[in-house]
């Protein structure tokens, strides 16, 4: 599936997600700054950054319009990338909607040599995904068309599906057991890779990606201040990582030092008493907005 040429007007055309997708995608370009204003057409909202026209479509028709080449920019599940064969680059992954595409089945099913099981029946809406998998498995089904709840298909009518899954609760509750990952996946923003010819549009584009991916980091890191008397200084400094070198300025009095750091968020329970074992006194902790490095 090889990307088609896009339009030559120097606007980006931009696809926003509808559906599972849609709260956290705008969410993270409200979090960045990025107005998005729905009208009467409300399919077709505006951006507040310049440059950009938009248009709501649900993700499986964001990949095969970005193909086309009538999208140049969109936001999309890796799964169903793979699953179209569409070549497309990836601009970002958002971590977003983090699932797994994995193959599944009853017990009693899958407690069994799948080899010896030929043939057997796949319900999925991943069609080549599935098909792929079997073969590399060496392995020989029918596979059937499922349109949503692909978990309900075993046993009547099918002996294993293949499905994404976020936490594997669904499959649990309907009593399957997991066999095998596929591939993993999340929302991720996809470009037509003819768009990035363009200077105009590449130029947009990386603009949007830069303010996205500081909103991104900045969900990951908070922002750690600390007080520390110079004898303590060189200790504290140790163990208090930072994306570079952290801030330090001099506290009123010349009464030691005051240091400022982006940290994970990940990274807080351990550093925090080693850094007051050390010396540090009057720590406050900030959320950040956005980070660009």
């Amino acid at each position: 599936m090889t990307a088609q040429p896009v339009p030559s007007s120097p606007l980006v055309h931009l696809a926003l997600p509808k559906g599972r997708m849609e709260t956290g995608v705008l969410a993270l370009l409200a979090d960045a700054g990025i107005r998005v204003t729905f009208g009467r057409r409300g399919y077709r909202p505006s951006l507040s950054l310049e440059g950009f026209e938009t248009k709501i479509l649900k993700p499986q028709n964001i990949v095969e319009m970005l193909h086309l080449g009538s999208r140049d920019l969109g936001f999309a599940g890796a799964d169903w990338v793979a699953e179209l064969g569409a070549e497309l680059v990836e601009v970002l992954d958002t971590g977003l909607d983090p699932v797994r595409v994995v193959a599944a089945a009853l017990p009693e099913f899958a407690g069994d040599d799948l080899a010896q099981r030929l043939p057997f029946r796949v319900a999925s809406e991943y069609q080549q995904l599935t098909r792929a998998w079997l073969e590399r498995r060496g392995l020989k089904a029918r596979v059937v068309r499922s349109y949503g709840a692909t978990e309900v298909f075993p046993p009547e009518d099918a002996d294993l599906v293949v499905d994404n899954t976020a936490t594997g609760e669904t499959l649990k509750a309907n009593g399957l057991i997991i066999i095998d990952e596929l591939m993993r996946s999340s929302t991720r923003l996809y470009a037509n890779p003819a768009a990035l010819e363009v200077p105009e549009k590449r130029a947009r584009i990386e603009r949007l990606t830069l303010l996205l991916r500081s909103v991104l980091d900045a969900r990951q890191r908070v922002m750690l201040e600390v007080n520390v008397a110079a004898e303590h200084l060189e200790a504290v400094i140790a163990v208090l990582p930072s994306m570079r070198e952290p801030t330090m300025s001099p506290l009123h009095g010349a009464r030691g030092f005051a240091l400022k750091a982006a940290v994970l968020r990940r990274d807080l329970p351990a550093i925090i008493p080693e850094i007051k074992a050390r010396g540090g006194t009057d720590l406050v902790v900030t959320a950040l907005a956005q980070i660009v490095s």
